[in-house]
């Protein structure tokens, strides 16, 4: 098959024109012989012949002028001087900028006649990549330039013959070449003389062409802002440098900047969802990962993953370690009894972490794990699941015509190819465990006819993997580090490109590839549908990586891009929740990138068009957005680090913005843009922080007064239980406790949206659980764990767990069980406690004094929890959730509220289950003059079944404590109500 290329893209062509109108006025004949000579080569070659090189013949000041056009079009920064002729294209990985960049070369020599273009690129696999989309493109360019084709090539240390062509030839050349073929000098041919290049050394024969010089990933080529790369690309002399990348490091002259946002939501790129695979109550061993390992002004530590122990549950948490720490002491836990870190390293590309326990030590590197769940039965859910999303899109897009691939990345060559002791290839154990889900998963019913459809193909035959090759010829982890590293990279990387249509067609079986690294950067396929990371995704591999390998559009037998997004889906299967993908995804972009989701910046509105009509160069430009800026920041809109405040926030929800005096041609488009920034709610931020003052006329009112004396009085309370009645209740809780659950595996889906504001996730889905079972599992100490958190006595302990007929729990899941256990004894403890409890007021003299609502600081955040109100003691009430803030609205509106106060932090009444503190103190004036007096406490349900135990316990403990502080006339009332409504309900108020 033949890929098909789109030749009207409007991302593309603006990408295109934005580089070569850099260069308007510039006469057409941009190449001309140099005045450098070559001597007589060989018997073929004429002797003298000159060099032929670009030549710019525009002065500095119109190619300053130009370069701000094009950014006042596109609404970049502009550039205040021309110091560097290094111009930048920000494109995002899957939009075609290898195209761009390469079709770019064929309008530069078309307007121009520039002619000596050098593609640079930091791999193997990049170059591989390039040869062969010059390869594929040859037809569709010389269709669209008239004829026109290009004389590429490869660069070749041995055949420096194509260095000496390539400069004095003048047609159309392109040289491609990596970076580690011209970063040093010492070893490079480039840099020595060579009688093929008339005793010149290769690299001044560049130089005098003043090439083009096109460099692909910038941040890998340079070599840092100092590197070796980027003083080669000096040495090139070219007339100027064309850098394209979807993650720039140096910006240098922005010329076109299509971003991650824009790609996502312009629909040029696969939408992204999320398959994670989530291991639940599985924590029975000391589990240790280790997640990073620093150094910093002299301390050596790392960061591991732990199960630790949180209020009788035990979760898994991140930890800080130096060398000599106890993880005992540190988890909280006796499964780490005996283990303590040994020795920290740091060193590069060895980092580690020693783990000391009785039977020696182990050690493990970033992203390694050590008594982890079992990891091949996960890893074979994983690989099931992956089968499982593939047949289900195949059979779905089958009839389209559209070849569904998946991308396995593996930990180990080893672990999907081996070799027996004769040399023979054998099976590794990600081939047998997929040979066999795959041929499980195919037999079922719902796949009825796939296979026959597929032309029943053997199962060894779809799927392979994509691996170097050693000198023996036996599959390598991919290194390019070393000469024969990059020698081994190279065959497998060209045999990566060189299957690139075979893979896309029907013909071929081969639906299944496996990599290790080889496929890390500069390969693609437009038709890779499912990523499965059987690799630690947080330490070897970044989430933008692993996504660009199928973010591309997907295209039909035919070749055609097809742009349905129904059809262009890519699943990433991997051990890490969507929400943590999704939020380490967005870091990673902000890292990358250097884009700031949901802040808007001085240059947010440049590019909006000046009129609704105006297009092109007639946008707003950069000091107009400025200005903009600047009086959205007066106004109170914006921060001043360009964040949404929530009066704007308010604003764009009701649609209800005060537009600005001097844009209003261009306001309706200045809200939208605002809005793409929204987001959800932001946390609350300090510098919104409004510490609140009472109301004094409100302190002093006879009516709060009156409602106040009722309910200041303090109290203090007595105990008394039977120890018997205390072990039934414990027993009795544990004995109808629910289930203990087997470890188990849960798969969760979730899409991910990326959007200005931030990149959220969507449409979330669970599986079925699948049991791990696990036989070898250590049993703790079940009465002294249990006796730890509950403060009983080892005997208590035994009679209420043998009373529970619980036991045999015990061993299917230890930790769950102590978690439940743990649960349940508190539960019968409260509930014994509060059966036998009685309050007894306090003296006037220790009650809660009115003063304290002047002395006592109270606060809230602007736009987060604070509701502003006229029947308050304070001007504003501070809510906590939904139903509170409802409530206030509702007692502000309700005409027989005379007076109310949500009650302070510091009004608290003590119980044997913490302090609590009641939500309002209400009071309400009748027709006849009447006040009736309420403590409330709101709830979204005020059925005692609804109610959690803990919360339920102390309602009942309020209960008596306002009965022991109650007045003979005119009590106040203990109540738990949902609404105001429902505050009147059975009172006589008319």
């Amino acid at each position: 098959m033949k890929i098909h290329f789109e030749p009207d893209l409007a991302h593309q062509l603006q990408a295109i024109d934005s580089v070569c109108d850099l260069f308007r006025g510039q006469e057409v004949a941009g190449s001309v012989a140099s005045g450098s000579l070559l001597g007589d080569l060989s018997l073929f070659s004429p002797p003298h012949r000159a060099v032929i090189g670009n030549r710019l013949h525009l002065p500095p000041e119109l190619l300053l002028a130009n370069l701000r056009a094009v950014q006042k079009e596109h609404g970049l920064v502009a550039s205040t001087t021309l110091d560097t002729r290094d111009f930048t294209v920000e494109m995002e990985t899957g939009t075609g900028k290898t195209y761009v960049y390469l079709r770019t070369i064929y309008e530069l020599y078309r307007r121009y006649h520039f002619n000596k273009f050098i593609v640079v690129v930091p791999s193997l696999a990049i170059r591989e990549g390039v040869h062969k989309a010059l390869q594929i493109t040859e037809g569709h360019f010389r269709q669209l330039y008239d004829g026109t084709t290009a004389d590429y090539f490869v660069y070749d240390s041995t055949r420096l013959g194509r260095v000496r062509s390539f400069a004095l030839d003048s047609e159309l050349q392109i040289m491609i070449m990596t970076v580690g073929a011209i970063n040093k000098r010492d070893i490079n041919t480039l840099y020595r003389e060579h009688e093929t290049t008339g005793g010149r050394t290769p690299m001044s024969l560049i130089s005098d062409c003043a090439p083009i010089v096109v460099v692909d990933e910038p941040q890998s080529v340079d070599g840092g802002l100092r590197g070796r790369g980027r003083e080669a690309l000096r040495e090139m002399g070219a007339l100027c440098t064309l850098r394209y990348s979807a993650t720039h490091v140096d910006k240098h002259h922005m010329l076109y900047r299509l971003d991650a946002v824009d790609a996502y939501e312009r629909r040029l790129v696969k939408r992204i969802e999320v398959a994670s695979a989530s291991v639940e109550h599985a924590v029975n061993r000391p589990y240790v990962r280790v997640m990073a390992v620093t150094g910093r002004r002299g301390v050596i530590s790392a960061t591991l993953e732990l199960v630790v122990a949180n209020h009788g549950a035990a979760t898994l948490r991140q930890r800080a370690v130096r060398d000599g720490d106890d993880l005992r002491y540190l988890t909280g836990l006796e499964i780490y009894r005996g283990l303590h870190i040994g020795q920290i390293s740091l060193v590069r590309g060895d980092r580690f972490v020693e783990v000391l326990h009785s039977r020696g030590a182990e050690r493990l590197r970033v992203g390694d794990a050590w008594n982890d769940v079992d990891h091949a039965l996960v890893t074979r859910q994983m690989i099931r699941q992956t089968i499982r999303e593939h047949l289900e899109k195949e059979r779905r897009l089958l009839h389209q015509g559209i070849k569904v691939l998946s991308l396995f990345f593996v930990d180990s060559v080893g672990k999907y190819r081996q070799y027996d002791s004769g040399g023979s290839a054998v099976k590794g154990e990600y081939a047998t465990i997929f040979e066999e889900e795959y041929q499980a998963q195919v037999a079922l019913p719902e796949f009825a006819g796939l296979s026959e459809a597929l032309g029943h193909p053997r199962v060894e035959s779809v799927h392979d993997g994509y691996f170097s090759k050693d000198k023996k010829g036996a599959w390598s982890e991919t290194s390019e580090t070393t000469q024969a590293g990059r020698a081994a990279a190279e065959s497998a990387y060209r045999l990566i490109m060189r299957d690139k249509e075979a893979l896309l067609s029907q013909e071929t079986a081969l639906r299944f590839l496996f990599s290790h690294s080889a496929l890390r950067e500069g390969w693609d396929n437009p038709n890779v549908f499912q990523i499965c990371v059987l690799r630690d995704v947080g330490a070897t591999l970044a989430r933008r990586q692993i996504m660009g390998r199928g973010l591309r559009l997907c295209v039909d037998q035919t070749g055609r891009r097809v742009r349905s997004e129904d059809v262009n889906l890519l699943t990433v299967v991997a051990r890490e929740s969507y929400e943590d993908f999704a939020r380490s995804l967005q870091t990673e972009i902000e890292a990358d990138t250097g884009l700031r989701f949901g802040v808007v910046t001085r240059s947010q509105f440049a590019a909006i068009p000046l009129s609704a009509e105006a297009s092109g160069p007639d946008t707003l430009g950069n000091p107009a957005s400025a200005a903009l800026w600047e009086w959205l920041h007066r106004k109170g809109y914006l921060t001043s680090d360009g964040s949404i405040t929530p009066t704007l926030r308010a604003a764009l929800l009701t649609g209800n913005i005060e537009p600005g005096p001097d844009w209003a041609a261009q306001w309706p488009a200045v809200v939208t843009l605002l809005r793409r920034l929204l987001g959800p709610p932001a946390v609350a931020r300090a510098d919104h922080r409004e510490v609140l003052a009472p109301r004094r006329d409100v302190l002093g009112d006879p009516d709060f007064r009156r409602l106040w004396d009722r309910i200041r009085h303090k109290t203090r309370y007595r105990l008394l239980f039977d120890p018997e009645r205390l072990r039934q209740n414990c027993a009795e809780e544990l004995r109808s406790s629910p289930g203990v659950p087997d470890a188990r595996l849960r798969w969760r889906k979730g899409g991910v949206e990326i959007g200005r504001a931030g990149i959220a996730t969507a449409g979330v889905s669970d599986g079925h659980p699948v049991t791990l079972r696990d036989e070898g599992t250590p049993l703790p100490d079940i009465l002294d764990e249990l006796g730890s958190v509950t403060d009983l006595s080892r005997r208590d302990i035994y009679d209420i767990l043998v009373a529970s007929g619980r036991l045999r729990d015990f061993r299917r899941n230890p930790r769950r069980f102590l978690e439940i256990a743990t649960d349940a004894i508190q539960a019968g403890k409260r509930s014994t406690l509060v059966d036998g409890i009685k309050y007894e007021r306090k003296s006037d003299a220790e009650s809660f004094s009115l003063s304290l609502f002047q002395t006592e600081e109270l606060h809230g955040y602007l736009g987060h929890n604070l509701l502003r109100v006229a029947k308050s003691v304070y001007h504003h009430v501070v809510y906590d959730s939904e139903v509170e803030r409802r409530f206030a609205l509702d007692l502000e509106q309700h005409a027989l509220v005379r007076l109310y106060a949500k009650l302070p932090r510091w009004f608290q009444i003590p119980t044997p289950l913490g302090m609590y503190n009641p939500d309002w103190a209400v009071l309400v004036r009748k027709e006849d003059e009447e006040r009736l007096y309420f403590v409330v406490e709101t709830k979204g349900s005020a059925r005692a079944e609804d109610l959690r135990p803990t919360e339920q316990r102390k309602i009942e403990c309020a209960r008596e404590h306002f009965a022991a502080i109650r007045y003979e006339q005119d009590p106040a009332e203990y109540v738990v109500r949902e609404s105001v409504a429902s505050l009147f309900d059975g009172l006589e108020i008319e």
